[in-house]
């Protein structure tokens, strides 16, 4: 089997794994809430549960990450991960107390760490130009799933048998339902996914990077660098000197005196020197001057990673907030909410194609300020209207389906523009662990959002205000810091010893 059918395969078995994620949270956020009251929960373990799941993902995240960026392999990670997914939801389908479906979320939530290792691989494989592109795909397929997931929903909410001594009804049958799909999920990877060798992938790119090393060459002369053979120039000048792919790299004027020194460092990182590249990768560190303050502490990784968590705990808290809110003013049920979700999803892909091709013309920041407009005209409907509901029914009920249309329809602008960016300004030899922390950050968010919402049900006004507040810190924050949004120079992405075209 050729390289490219391979890479086709991979990329299909990713978005399988993120549609699976998007089936399993549509399928378990409409029933949770009734299966908890079943159990004789409180009303704040919705939070709980729905943090539980976050939390978990938020430690094994970098740590999948870290693992992948050493090995540069994905394939065992995803199939360890997967693990953890089919034990956490059998936990559920279990769930024979509240406490055994709060430790479900919590294993099952591990599973999620994996997404680091893939985000980490699909940034080293797709130029930063196709980036926003190949992201909205890979998260238009985690939407396709929220969408599907309500249809499978009507269909469990049907079930009412005995299997053994388990009870499978329209709550638990989610759980089951689940474990069953991560389990020909493992074989779709094992048989479906390859971990393509690094030097096959540097030479998939080398047809894409020619014409970008011939112009370096170029302006290397007009420098008064000197004439340099492409294949001998220091691969390593942008990332281990310069720090990362948001630093400024500045002409040094020792260059040639170490550029003997340079091209040895690089015998051991670029496959085009060494005859052995699994080898040599394993046995240099890509975390070799690797320093955490010099490459997130800095002024646009830190606005990304605000614009991360703000959209994530306002989107998680309005969820959490969504099912007590229809229950309590429209009298939904399991099935009202799987058609609000459905309904959901629709809009979400539709939104994710959208800024696919918006993201074709238009600059990643244009794209990130226009999603924030819209979650600011959202927030402030839902302060005014949803807080407390004016007029009859059918004043409510299209008071409520505006405000949830505006919410969702600024998600995709958002989510794909702040991954992009990030991922084009922090460096991609440790593109897993950034890639880690940035899904840790939004893991943080997940937590929090739902044990706001959860403990503010009776109090909207001060759940929605202090959401508003911090979209209005976010667009401060991008207004100062928008010069700086932006893709790292030609030199450095061309210069990446990590990208395999």
């Amino acid at each position: 089997m050729d390289n490219r059918r391979k890479k086709k395969l991979s990329f299909i078995s990713i978005g399988l794994i993120f549609l699976f994620s998007g089936v399993e949270y549509a399928v378990i956020l409409p029933t949770i809430w009734r299966y908890l009251q079943t159990l004789d929960a409180q009303p704040y373990f919705l939070g709980l549960a729905l943090s539980a799941f976050s939390l978990s993902g938020l430690l094994s995240g970098p740590l999948f990450g870290h693992w992948s960026d050493r090995t540069r392999t994905t394939k065992k990670i995803i199939l360890f991960a997967n693990l953890f997914e089919i034990a956490g939801n059998f936990m559920y389908f279990v769930g024979y107390s509240k406490w055994l479906l709060l430790a479900s979320r919590l294993v099952a939530g591990i599973g999620t760490g994996a997404g680091s290792s893939i985000f980490g691989f699909l940034t080293r494989c797709t130029a930063p130009e196709d980036r926003a592109t190949v992201f909205a795909a890979v998260m238009a397929s985690r939407q396709a799933g929220l969408l599907i997931g309500p249809a499978f929903n009507i269909f469990l909410r049907l079930c009412d048998f005995n299997l053994g001594p388990f009870v499978v009804n329209k709550y638990t049958a989610p759980g089951l339902f689940m474990c069953l799909l991560w389990i020909l999920l493992q074989l779709v990877v094992i048989f479906m996914y390859w971990d393509l060798p690094y030097l096959e992938r540097v030479k998939v790119q080398d047809s894409s990077t020619n014409k970008s090393r011939e112009r370096e060459s170029e302006q290397d002369v007009t420098e008064g660098k000197g004439e340099e053979n492409d294949e001998e120039k220091p691969l390593i000048d942008s990332q281990e000197l310069g720090g990362s792919y948001g630093s400024v790299v500045t002409p040094d004027p020792t260059r040639k005196q170490n550029s003997a020194a340079s091209n040895a460092i690089m015998n051991h990182i670029s496959p085009t020197h060494s005859p052995q590249p699994s080898v040599t990768l394993e046995s240099s560190s890509p975390f070799k001057n690797f320093s955490i303050t010099r490459e997130f502490l800095r002024e646009e990784v830190v606005v990304l990673l605000a614009a991360q968590f703000i959209t994530l705990f306002n989107q998680t808290a309005l969820e959490t907030m969504v099912t007590p809110l229809t229950q309590k003013y429209f009298g939904y049920g399991e099935l009202e909410n799987s058609v609000m979700y459905c309904l959901c999803g629709v809009e979400v892909i539709a939104g994710f194609l959208f800024v696919r091709w918006l993201s074709r013309r238009f600059a990643e920041r244009v794209v990130l300020a226009s999603g924030l407009t819209i979650c600011n005209i959202s927030a402030v409907w839902c302060i005014i209207f949803l807080a407390k509901p004016l007029g009859g029914f059918p004043w409510q009920l299209t008071e409520f389906i505006i405000g949830v249309f505006l919410q969702v329809l600024g998600l995709p602008f958002v989510a794909v523009a702040q991954v992009s960016l990030f991922s084009k300004v922090t460096a991609e030899k440790t593109q897993g662990f950034s890639q880690g922390v940035r899904r840790s950050v939004g893991g943080l968010a997940t937590i929090l959002g739902p044990l706001w919402a959860g403990g503010l049900t009776e109090n909207l006004y001060i759940m929605l205000g202090v959401m508003m507040g911090l979209l209005a810190l976010l667009t401060i924050m991008l207004a100062f810091s928008y010069d700086r949004l932006v893709e790292p120079a030609s030199e450095e992405r061309a210069d990446s010893p990590d990208s395999c075209g």
